[in-house]
């Protein structure tokens, strides 16, 4: 069985503190257009930004952009501005506008202040739950927004709906011999490599969470886990929880064929020479994974 034990590692996109007004969210007029109202556009998974000389930042614009489209979302109060997400649907001549620069969010996360990607993440999970959710699942009629848009009430039956967040942990494996794991994902590109990560299934504690995955995807038995923090990954939906984790037993690999490519044990001296050659990349600096693996690169070894 896995004993749970440790510290927690200084995770990114992690602001504690934030504040979302929450309790305003069934104010009258909260979303209404006014001099006071700001707009955050994102389109699947992007999100609207400057550059500017204090360096890149969301871009809250002025005018209400959403032609007739009605994916509106109450994101904060900010400097006495009331901040409105906006998810736009795919470019039309209505709605598109050409100046506009939208970036991947999983790709400039890490060059945004923290307060600004707290908004950013924010309205690209609402936005990307407003896209997916248009019909009451119980009964197939239209949704119509409530509280702000952090509620979806059924026409039909008046159940209520609420935004989904889909737990994964995702776990820095380490051996007997201090060694990291890292692994490619038949889905990433040739020599892109991380950390194990899955979703957590019903009923199933995240610390089981990290053992069976483990076990699936390369054949490995948990012996001990450490939680370190986590991370909020909206793309579409999903929170990260970041784990250090020691094996027992035999150190050799079983890969689930459908889903690890290719996976290897790695010394520090073997990691920093394979990234230093090309030969193997690893995930962005706004990553849970990327800050799993640095925690294990500068580490100094025992003895």
């Amino acid at each position: 069985m896995a004993m749970l034990r440790g510290p927690h590692l200084d995770t990114p996109l992690t602001l504690v503190g934030s504040d979302r007004d929450a309790l305003r969210r069934g104010e009258e007029g909260v979303l209404d257009p006014g001099p006071d109202a700001r707009y955050l556009v994102t389109r699947a998974g992007a999100v609207a930004v400057e550059e500017t000389d204090a360096g890149l930042r969301v871009l809250l614009e002025e005018a209400d952009p959403r032609g007739s489209h009605d994916s509106l979302v109450l994101l904060s109060f900010r400097d006495g501005m009331r901040v409105l997400g906006v998810e736009l649907p795919e470019p039309s001549p209505e709605i598109d506008d050409p100046g506009r620069d939208l970036r991947d969010l999983r790709r400039i996360a890490g060059d945004l202040t923290p307060e600004d990607a707290d908004l950013a993440l924010t309205a690209v999970a609402m936005g990307a739950w407003h896209r997916s959710m248009k019909h009451c699942p119980l009964c197939g009629e239209l949704l119509e927004a409530e509280m702000a848009g952090w509620v979806l009430r059924c026409r039909e039956d008046r159940s209520e709906h609420f935004p989904r967040t889909d737990p994964a942990v995702i776990m820095a494996v380490r051996d007997d011999r201090d060694r990291l794991l890292l692994a490619r994902n038949a889905s990433f590109r040739g020599r892109f490599h991380s950390v194990l990560a899955g979703f957590v299934e019903p009923g199933e504690s995240l610390e089981n969470a990290v053992a069976r995955e483990v076990a699936e995807e390369v054949g490995l038995t948990v012996a001990e886990v450490e939680y370190v923090g986590s991370q909020p990954w909206p793309f579409p939906r999903s929170l990260m929880l970041g784990y250090r984790a020691w094996i027992s037993g035999s150190a050799e690999l079983t890969l689930q064929d459908e889903e690890i490519a290719e996976a290897r044990w790695f010394t520090r001296e073997e990691f920093h020479a394979a990234l230093e050659s090309g030969d193997l990349e690893i995930p962005a600096n706004a990553s849970l994974g990327r800050a799993l693996i640095d925690d294990w690169s500068r580490e100094r070894p025992a003895g």
